[in-house]
């Protein structure tokens, strides 16, 4: 009866308080890692070490109850059709209050859903452990990790599972899901509304980076500035170091060629798989001062017509509201200079709309953008087009 009394009041460890909020801030990371890391290679973006693997799994078992299964397919899902009615967990369909607050309800509904998972989970484990632990008995595990808490802690063990349990369903299915694409900003415009919530991505492993993730998925590394940082890439380049994990690809591969000004399919190509990249450059090269020069030209500042100018002009069509169209159509109309570099934005990308066909019909497209977009005048234009004609696609070494 003592015993019982003594592991109740303090548990085996007779931990403090510290000690208790130093190993609830531990495992939750280690919670995060998994999820980062093994989870997010979904995109084929890394290899991990079959020990690594099956650690990764097992600890989330144990401490989410999710499978690798259901959280590839709801995960690769909502990259296929999002933001549409059919995306598991989009707050610009189900609303911010929604998925910040019950995002793990929506994950627990898709989870259920067998077509999906079939559909999008090819590829996951399906072995003896997989089919007869882990898919079966999900809450075996957070009950185990309940009684390991209780053991460990006394009676506090159980505030240290509830922080556990709502770890990855507040941070993950509430705030990556939620807050990830509805604010932030944005290095890319890409074709959803993904945000990056805090260039260190730290507390959720690099998820913060949520817009380069969108932008990029086959990319083991989340951070693409020189001042964003993700915990991620940090323990998949340790792990690395160990043989331990192997990453595929962390973005597109280009090449940029000093003095080369022909334009042949290698350059199209190029430009074509560094298009947001290119689009991001284009923002702050060609959009941005031209936007500066025009409002103090128009001397119009003062009553906010060019604000948010730049980032309306470069705003994929997709995400444009009928208020914000109208602002464009004001900004176009008052300034005929910003009307070509805009529709001159839309005509590249329409150029890449092409991938699907034919090489050669992209390649004429993209000669004759840079035909047009040079004989605008606009020297910022043809600084650009300068640039593009530089890219390539890297030559494999040979033996």
């Amino acid at each position: 009866m003592e015993l019982i009394v003594s592991l109740l009041s303090g548990g085996l460890l007779q931990a403090s308080v510290t000690t208790m909020v130093v190993f609830t801030l531990i495992a939750t990371h280690v919670t995060i890692v998994a999820v980062t890391v093994y989870l997010h290679s979904a995109h084929r973006s890394l290899e991990l070490g079959a020990p690594l693997k099956h650690f990764f799994r097992f600890w989330l078992w144990l401490t989410t109850g999710m499978t690798t299964k259901a959280w590839t397919a709801i995960h690769r899902k909502h990259h296929a059709v999002c933001e549409t009615p059919d995306d598991p967990h989009s707050p610009q369909i189900f609303g911010i209050k929604k998925v910040l607050l019950e995002g793990a309800e929506l994950y627990r509904a898709s989870a259920k859903d067998q077509e999906l998972l079939k559909r999008f989970g090819k590829g996951t484990p399906d072995d003896w452990l997989e089919r007869n632990v882990y898919t079966p008995h999900s809450a075996m595990g957070v009950t185990l990790l309940a009684l390991i808490d209780v053991a460990l802690f006394g009676a506090a063990g159980l505030t240290v599972w509830a922080v556990q349990m709502l770890w990855i369903p507040v941070l993950a299915a509430g705030v990556i899901n939620g807050i990830g694409h509805f604010w932030g900003y944005r290095n890319f415009e890409c074709p959803d509304a993904a945000t990056n919530i805090s260039p260190w991505g730290i507390l959720i492993g690099g998820e913060e980076l949520h817009n380069n993730h969108h932008t990029y998925p086959n990319s083991a590394k989340l951070s693409v500035k020189p001042w964003e940082f993700d915990m991620g890439w940090f323990w998949i380049r340790l792990f690395q170091t160990v043989g331990l994990a192997k990453p595929l690809s962390t973005g597109p591969v280009v090449q940029r060629v000093s003095g080369k000004h022909a334009i042949d399919i290698d350059t199209a190509w190029a430009v074509l798989n560094d298009r947001f990249r290119i689009m991001a450059d284009y923002a702050e090269q060609v959009m941005a001062p031209h936007v500066r020069a025009e409002a103090q030209r128009i001397g119009v500042s003062a009553n906010g017509l060019f604000k948010r100018a730049k980032s309306l002009l470069m705003r994929d069509e997709a995400l444009v509201d009928e208020a914000e169209r109208a602002q464009i159509s004001k900004l176009v109309d008052v300034s005929p200079v910003l009307k070509t570099l805009y529709e001159r934005r839309l005509a590249l990308q329409a150029v890449w709309a092409k991938r699907g066909g034919d090489a050669e019909v992209m390649l004429a497209a993209f000669k004759q953008w840079c035909h047009d977009a040079e004989a605008t005048g606009i020297q910022s234009l043809r600084d650009f087009v300068a640039e593009l004609k530089s890219y390539t696609i890297p030559k494999l070494a040979t033996a």
